[in-house]
């Protein structure tokens, strides 16, 4: 009952790395727990710095129910500058609750969990969206973790890419995910140093930057039946949004902090540009066509966390790696 254990990042890759065809549909099923009220997801708060308005560090408190009645939290930091210090943007804890008495069971370093998260969900998206597991075209901007991360989730569920096309404003960092595309992953690829060639031709679309506002604004630079994971969220435009299929995580939660949905809700008044969620994708209870773009935008939900760090821990505890704690509650009774 007073158990503690410690997971640390490189045990935690090493899980994911093996697990993830598992994980996508571990993302797959906690969807459709959310959409079926079988979770508490309250909003993400942010704590921002006023010297430095480019960072933050969010706090994602959830629950959800089910076989795994977890509760928890993931506590994020963004530090965009991190990147031109050669280390990565974010980083990130988990605290898993035991939702029968309160008394947290576990602590995560999450940063892997996240972008593990952040990628199932991507290619969940992309399978229930264009139907099936093929690309002739794949073209990612932004070249990071979360892009890298991406693509190994689309190897590990057998994705057959015709080419990969890689656009970075940082020619060294497209390079180095292109060669991983390639050398790692076994998918051609390349860069394209001009945008909108990027995005020219690409039947399957993934935006991961750190974009604050949005950059690509041109009406014509999504294609009909162009299929884009806004993965950043910011990237696009309001009158793009307006113009595509949006399927969201959760309404509520995407449409807020300014993001290119929100965007589209102050720019046009309401939210009729809203297609559904994804979980109503796969439910059958929304449809896309192929006369406009589909837009993927998910805001990332804490239950995603919990039930991935939940996978992980298991199978942990399960090899022996994760690390008890012993007396970490100082007090285990009243008196």
């Amino acid at each position: 009952m007073y158990e503690f254990s410690v997971v640390g990042g490189k045990t935690a890759r090493e899980i994911i790395s093996a697990s993830r065809q598992d994980i996508v549909d571990v993302v797959r099923d906690t969807y459709l727990a959310h959409h079926a009220g079988d979770s508490v997801n309250p909003d993400s708060y942010f704590l921002r710095f006023p010297e430095k308005p480019d960072a933050r560090i969010i706090a994602l408190p959830a629950h959800l129910g089910g076989d795994a009645d977890v509760s928890g939290i993931k506590w994020i930091s963004s530090f965009p500058a991190n990147i031109r210090r050669g280390i990565p943007r974010a980083s990130a804890a988990l605290l898993l609750n035991d939702h029968e008495t309160g008394y947290p069971f576990a602590c995560l370093e999450a940063s892997q969990i996240s972008a593990a998260r952040t990628a199932a969900s991507a290619v969940l998206a992309a399978e229930q969206l264009t139907g099936g597991r093929t690309a002739a075209r794949l073209t990612v901007v932004g070249a990071g973790i979360i892009a890298r991360n991406i693509l190994e989730f689309f190897r590990a569920r057998d994705w057959e890419v015709g080419r990969v096309t890689v656009h970075d404003k940082n020619e060294e960092y497209g390079s180095a995910l292109a060669a991983h595309a390639t050398d790692a992953l076994g998918y051609p690829a390349g860069t394209e140093s001009d945008l909108t060639a990027a995005l020219t031709g690409a039947d399957l679309v993934v935006l991961a930057t750190t974009a604050a506002e949005p950059y690509i604004t041109d009406p014509d630079a999504l294609a009909p039946g162009q299929v884009v994971l806004n993965i950043s969220l910011r990237d696009l435009g309001p009158e793009l949004i307006e113009g595509a299929y949006n399927i969201l995580d959760d309404v509520e939660h995407c449409l807020k902090a300014n993001t290119s949905p929100h965007l589209a809700e102050q720019k046009y008044g309401d939210r009729h540009f809203v297609t559904g969620t994804l979980a109503q994708f796969v439910r059958g209870e929304v449809a896309v066509g192929d006369d406009k773009p589909v837009v993927f935008s998910p805001f990332g939900l804490g239950v995603l966390d919990l039930a991935v760090g939940l996978h992980v821990f298991r199978a942990a505890r399960a090899s022996g790696d994760a690390v008890e704690i012993a007396d970490f509650f100082g007090e285990t009774s009243r008196w």
